[in-house]
Parts: structure tokens; C-alpha cells; sequence
């Protein structure tokens, strides 16, 4: 992500962005943290998702008459 869509993204321009990281760079490392933590959500989620799909197919297998 450029920093003109880090911006856009947190509702500011590209300056007021250089601004905070000269000012307040526990800001934007905070906010990169959080952002670095919804996309852990996120893949945790899908592996979830993926892991429940895996055990439904065992599961349907497993009770299956052959």
C-alpha cells in the first residue's frame, strides 16, 4: 500500500501522514499494529472456516455406507 492509500484509507493526506510519523510515530506504529492484527483476524477466520469444512467432510465420510 502506497502512502497516498495509507492516507486515504485513515482519512488524511499524504502530508498530514509524513506529519504524524515526524510528530507521532507511536500513532502510526499503533495504528499499523492494528491494522497487522484485523489481518490476523481475517486469515484466522479463513483457516477456521477451512478447518470446519475439513472436519464436516470427515465426519459425513465417516458415517457414509459403503
Amino acid at each position: 500500500m502506497t502512502k497516498e492509500e495509507f492516507a486515504k484509507m485513515l482519512g488524511t493526506t499524504r502530508q498530514n501522514l509524513n506529519k504524524w510519523e515526524k510528530e507521532r510515530p507511536e500513532l502510526v506504529r499503533l495504528i499499523n499494529q492494528g491494522l497487522a492484527l484485523d489481518e490476523i483476524i481475517k486469515d484466522t477466520k479463513e483457516h477456521l472456516e477451512r478447518l470446519e469444512s475439513i472436519k464436516n467432510d470427515i465426519n459425513i465420510k465417516k458415517f457414509k455406507i459403503k
